[in-house]
């Protein structure tokens, strides 16, 4: 075996012990592993002083690309294309309202503190989107997960993932386009637009019957192949049209979703996502220069305080106007005020594949990530701890 084979062994090596003991760690603190992958990252990271742990910093982008793959394929999976259908009207124009101003006022913060017009536009983009990972395990860890009261909030999050990955993908396509002009922002949009519909025409005709047919065979070896197949591959097409590879896996997902395996390939696929997920974070925080980030703290703070008070303010005027009643509008606004997340490093890392943004921006959207998926659950236990309790009174005694 080649030297450098073994170093690239070593690496693997390292980055799975490391994000063990802090998997070990923060679930002993009871606090998000995501926060605890990211900094094992950065203790790993060629930017952590006195030496890097890792030989091979091209290793971890492959690895974290690999983790976008299944991240947004998982994410996919939650949707499938009747759901999104089913979404109704009141999610749909708050989920507009909400993550479309968070993402004007956040460019238009970003250009008034210097920032560049790329760097500015996928911050943006960060700080608009809410974790559906996060909100699903508080909201399940109160018990009210699967009850009527959380069809709302659970329906704009849907918008919420679909705008940012059609966003992230407009973005990349306009950015490798090569230049800014009304033409290659229609082109870009069209593009996106047309490979989204396309698939979600063709695929549920091809793909999702194929998916079926697979898995009737009853070998889950070969099923296991065909999800990783349609996954990638739809991953390796966007890329050649120049979209992000995140918008082909999430509508890998969504293809796989509305088949009739959707809870076989959440089994199955539920492993390779945990572990992959977890390397993604790693690779991501060991991307980090965080030597960068003395000098944006006061960016840092009112990005963070910008975007509390335009998602909270947004979701709630928005829902009013929808006549969602003061006490739910309220609570879903709360619930959705704390931006970040899976998605907003995802976002962060796309801006660096195309080469969009400067150095700066992947660990200042880690920051932002790191506080505001420590505080968002709880937000979303205060918001939810009266529906929870009354829940637990109208089941009675155990």
């Amino acid at each position: 075996m080649a030297i450098s084979d073994v170093l690239v062994i070593e690496d693997l090596a390292t980055v799975m012990l490391v994000a063990l003991g802090m998997a070990l760690l923060f679930r002993w603190i009871r606090q998000p592993l995501l926060i605890g992958y990211i900094l094992a990252g950065m203790i790993i990271g060629p930017y952590t002083p006195p030496f890097s742990l890792i030989q091979y910093p091209d290793v971890l982008n492959a690895l974290a690309d690999i983790g976008i793959v299944f991240l947004l394929f998982a994410v996919g999976l939650e949707y499938p294309v009747s759901r999104l259908r089913s979404v109704g009207r009141r999610a749909l124009v708050i989920a507009l309202a909400e993550a479309l101003s968070t993402f004007a006022v956040g460019f238009f913060v970003g250009q008034l503190f210097g920032l560049g017009y790329w760097d500015s536009l996928f911050v943006a983009l960060a700080i608009s989107v809410t974790s559906t990972v996060i909100l699903s395990s508080a909201l399940e860890d109160l018990g009210v997960l699967r009850t009527g009261d959380t069809t709302l909030v659970l329906g704009i999050t849907v918008i919420e993932d679909v705008i940012t990955v059609t966003l992230l993908g407009i973005l990349q396509s306009t950015h490798q386009a090569g230049h800014l002009s009304v033409l290659s922002l229609v082109v870009s949009v069209s593009l996106v637009v047309l490979f989204i519909a396309l698939v979600l025409v063709v695929g549920p005709r091809t793909i999702s019957p194929l998916i079926d047919r697979v898995r009737s065979s009853g070998l889950s070896e070969i099923f296991v192949i065909a999800l990783l197949g349609v996954a990638f591959g739809l991953a390796i097409v966007s890329s050649l049209l120049n979209i992000s590879i995140a918008t082909g896996s999430f509508l890998a997902g969504v293809l796989v979703a509305e088949s009739n395996s959707q809870a076989a390939a959440h089994e199955a696929m539920a492993p390779l996502k945990q572990v992959f997920g977890a390397i993604f974070f790693v690779s991501m925080g060991a991307l980090m220069d965080i030597w960068l980030l003395p000098q944006y703290i006061l960016p840092i703070l009112v990005f963070l305080a910008v975007a509390f008070g335009m998602k909270l303010s947004a979701t709630y005027l928005a829902a009013r106007q929808e006549r969602v009643p003061a006490d739910e509008a309220k609570r879903t606004a709360l619930t959705l005020s704390a931006s970040g997340g899976e998605l907003s490093i995802v976002v962060a890392k796309g801006g660096a594949d195309s080469y969009a943004t400067s150095a700066f921006v992947l660990p200042f959207i880690g920051a932002l990530t790191v506080v505001t998926t420590v505080v968002a659950p709880y937000l979303i236990r205060y918001a939810w701890r009266p529906v929870a309790e009354a829940a637990a009174k109208a089941k009675g005694p155990a």
